[in-house]
């Protein structure tokens, strides 16, 4: 099986490539088969190292992926600056060759792009980095108005497969009449949340008009996604995009 992976269906500029990758096609096995891009799971580093060069042979990314150490935060790394030497939850740049990569297995990856293809922004947004305004501080550090990027929200977990707790839905209170529509209770006094609504609502609201999604869901779909809310201990999927 060679590797694979789906291209976001988005209005980004020629000059912008993006691509979000399946489970398949890799060396690593157990609960990492088979392409697992995540080196902080316990998956054998060569092997990782292996699906990595894998990737980048297969969808001919111009140089290695900045693979930041996520934490569920909101600073935004610069990779025009050098390689990241902090945890960071995003990434913005505006260079060519510049690779950012966020990695997933049910939080959601969020792309970004300026229309004119000069700066483009990956953002790693589970309920955590939402609630606490990773989209709001990468579209900050990008420094290209709202009204003239465009967005596409990656593969992650289904409403129907999210159930979270009445402090996730605290945590969103704040976005008003878009909370009914994100939680429907359910029969164990708990919600069942859509996480890519959420984001949309926090695109929609910072100006951007332009969003598009995949409807893919990472826990549904075994075949395809690593997903931990189904799997528990797992690999990752890897959403990537530069200026070529």
């Amino acid at each position: 099986m060679s590797v694979e992976w789906i291209t976001p269906d988005w209005p980004a500029p020629p000059g912008v490539r993006a691509l979000s990758t399946w489970r398949g096609g890799g060396v690593s096995g157990g609960p990492f088969a088979s392409l697992n891009l995540g080196d902080h799971v316990g998956d054998d580093p060569q092997a990782v190292a292996s699906n990595r060069r894998a990737l980048g042979i297969a969808a001919r990314v111009p140089a290695e992926p900045a693979w930041l150490r996520q934490v569920h935060g909101t600073r935004v790394a610069d990779l025009d600056a050098g390689a990241p030497d902090a945890p960071a939850d995003a990434a913005i740049a505006r260079r060519r060759g510049r690779v950012a990569a966020i990695l997933t297995a049910d939080c959601l990856p969020v792309l970004l792009a300026a229309e004119d293809g000069g700066a483009v922004a990956a953002a790693h947004a589970g309920w955590r980095g939402l609630a606490a305004g990773v989209l709001e501080a990468t579209v900050h550090v990008l420094g290209v108005p709202p009204a003239r990027l465009v967005a596409w929200i990656g593969p992650g977990i289904g409403r129907k497969h999210y159930e979270v707790g009445p402090e996730v839905r605290a945590a969103f209170e704040r976005e008003g009449p878009a909370v009914e529509q994100a939680f429907r209770a359910n029969a164990r006094g708990r919600f069942l949340a859509d996480l890519p609504l959420l984001a949309r609502v926090r695109l929609e609201a910072l100006g951007i008009e332009r969003v598009g999604a995949t409807a893919d869901c990472t826990f549904s779909d075994a075949n395809r996604y690593f997903s931990h809310r189904r799997d528990g201990h797992c690999g990752r999927q890897a959403t990537l995009i530069w200026i070529d």
